[in-house]
């Protein structure tokens, strides 16, 4: 069985994506539907399910039952009337209704029964579909929740491997799945299962012997389902992870759409050749996973139509044998016709429920993602730390990967309050390595110490060390918002001391209630590197770091 740990993270190789194999474990069903309700919301949705299915099966018996009912009552054979009345005179309809000379239950008595039902099935339903769709849109809801809140959290070295596609196809894909398909066809499912259920039931009262072959006919298409679940679940799988580099590919291609149109042909030719074989693939899992639906679809068909054969076969002997009423034979024939077209429709949405199930368990990985470590610690620095700003780095050593060579080696520097230090190196000397110890954003591979005014930054939640110090990057980033919430997010400041530091930065021609487009692409690079400049004078940090910060910037 499968197992919702196994995720592609940290440990996994950048190339590949995990792919879980086997049976859905019962744990993807118990966390789909925790998610979603309690366990008395989970009790009452199943007593609605019986209730409903009970009201529907009884409506069927009780309309048979009403027919036959009315073409005794106008018939002349006193003997019939005299055997059908003693039929129902020592039951329940004896003790409730008032039945008449011939001990026959009236029309009306039996009009108020067949409308009962009718109600008590239209009105469980309807609950039942309303709880059921509310339990689906909860456990979606809270599973975005959860695998946000771990992404959030989750270690850098998990995005330093996975690729965007990756975690786009998880919130797109599979959480379009789990909201837009999943509820409908699971409801349906659950829906038939009740149904047949309900057939069953009836034709078995009816004829006891017809036990062998419905059980006969569950084992097979049991051991059938596992041994094509096996293998449309892998498919659906594989199509899950087949649209992630397609993702992937687009998403760097509208990225670096300038770059390509200024490749030429060549390279417009080629990174469509590669979507192509990206699609292709994608393609070819999807056609598969139909064409196994519908070859499983024809073999239902075959089976149920034996299954007919068997029932109206042992109908007929024991009509003959006045072993079985008329009205009985109709109903079970006509309940079997049913299930034919039920089954098959049952079988193929419980199939589509499972394979749909797969996008769930892609969601559960990434709520159990490795988390970077503690926001807040047990005894947090106080609110004046640092002061001073003294910054000793002690055998510092770091590595991005627990199978790759340290970028960082025994790195020993004491840099003393006031000073102003420079960096320098050629590419990949780990001067952006350096910045990623001192925010501990791969805290798993970092070893050594470093010291802040004399406390080790170990000691310390991330959110605490990182709200401390200050950063301009080499590309800065910018939210979709106003120019106000980009400088004081959490309004902190008023706005004489944000009209200040932009005086500082030279940007207080700008507005403050200016919005801000997607990434910033209304303001230049530049202004764009004084807006976070003007963020980290308003931190007013003792620590602040320079990524080529005026890189962009004019002198």
């Amino acid at each position: 069985q499968s197992d919702i740990d196994d995720s592609d993270y940290a440990e996994n190789s950048p190339e590949a994506e995990i792919i879980a194999r086997g049976r859905l474990s019962g744990r993807v069903y118990k966390e789909y539907f925790h998610h979603g309700g309690n366990y008395f919301t989970l009790f009452m949705l199943l007593l609605l399910f019986v209730i409903s299915q009970v009201a529907t099966s009884g409506n069927d018996y009780w309309l048979s039952y009403w027919t036959n009912l009315e073409t005794v009552r106008h018939i002349n054979n006193t003997s019939e009337v005299k055997e059908f009345a003693n039929m129902y005179n020592d039951s329940f309809l004896g003790s409730i209704f008032t039945l008449n000379s011939d001990g026959l239950l009236s029309t009306v008595d039996a009009i108020y029964v067949y409308t009962f039902c009718i109600i008590a099935c239209t009105v469980t339903t309807l609950l039942r579909n309303f709880l059921f769709m509310k339990i689906c849109v909860n456990s979606s809801c809270n599973l975005h929740n959860s695998m946000f809140s771990s992404l959030v959290q989750a270690r850098m070295s998990f995005f330093h491997i996975n690729s965007s596609g990756r975690i786009l196809n998880r919130f797109s894909k599979d959480m379009g799945t789990m909201d837009e398909y999943l509820p409908k066809i699971m409801l349906g499912a659950l829906q038939v299962f009740c149904v047949v259920c309900g057939i069953f039931t009836i034709e078995v009262i009816i004829n006891p012997w017809m036990l062998i072959p419905i059980v006969v006919l569950v084992i097979l298409f049991y051991f059938v389902m596992i041994f094509y679940l096996k293998t449309t679940q892998n498919v659906k799988r594989l199509e899950g992870v087949t649209k992630s580099p397609l993702f992937s590919h687009v998403n760097a291609t509208l990225n670096g759409l300038p770059t390509i149109r200024s490749g030429g042909v060549q390279i417009e030719k080629m990174m469509r050749k590669q979507f192509d074989v990206f699609q292709d693939r994608h393609s070819g899992t999807w056609y598969l996973f139909l064409s196994s639906s519908s070859a499983f679809g024809i073999f239902t068909n075959l089976v149920m139509c034996l299954f007919l054969a068997v029932l109206c076969f042992s109908l007929v002997l024991m009509s003959k044998n006045d072993s079985v009423e008329d009205r009985q034979v109709g109903l079970a024939i006509s309940q079997s016709l049913i299930l034919i077209g039920c089954l098959q429709y049952g079988i193929k949405q419980f199939i589509e429920t499972m394979s749909l199930m797969t996008s769930v368990e892609r969601v559960l990985q990434y709520t159990n993602l490795p988390q970077e470590g503690p926001i807040i610690s047990d005894n947090p620095p106080s609110s004046t730390w640092p002061s001073q700003g003294q910054l000793i780095l002690k055998n510092v050593s770091m590595k991005y990967h627990s199978d790759d060579l340290p970028v960082l080696k025994n790195l020993n520097v004491s840099i003393e309050p006031g000073w102003k230090v420079g960096v320098v190196g050629r590419t990949g000397a780990g001067k952006s390595s350096l910045i990623s110890a001192l925010f501990r954003l791969f805290n798993e591979g970092l070893k050594g110490e470093i010291e802040i005014d004399g406390r080790d930054t170990s000691t310390v939640g991330l959110s605490e060390l990182r709200c401390k110090i200050s950063i301009v990057p080499q590309e800065p980033v910018l939210f979709s918002e106003s120019l106000r919430y980009n400088l004081d997010p959490f309004s902190q400041y008023d706005d004489v001391k944000l009209w200040e530091v932009l005086r500082q930065v030279k940007l207080n021609d700008t507005a403050l209630d200016q919005e801000i487009f997607h990434g910033g692409h209304n303001f230049s690079v530049g202004q764009r590197q004084l807006i976070c400049l003007a963020r980290a004078i308003l931190r007013n940090n003792r620590l602040l770091v320079l990524d080529e910060a005026t890189a962009n910037i004019d002198s």
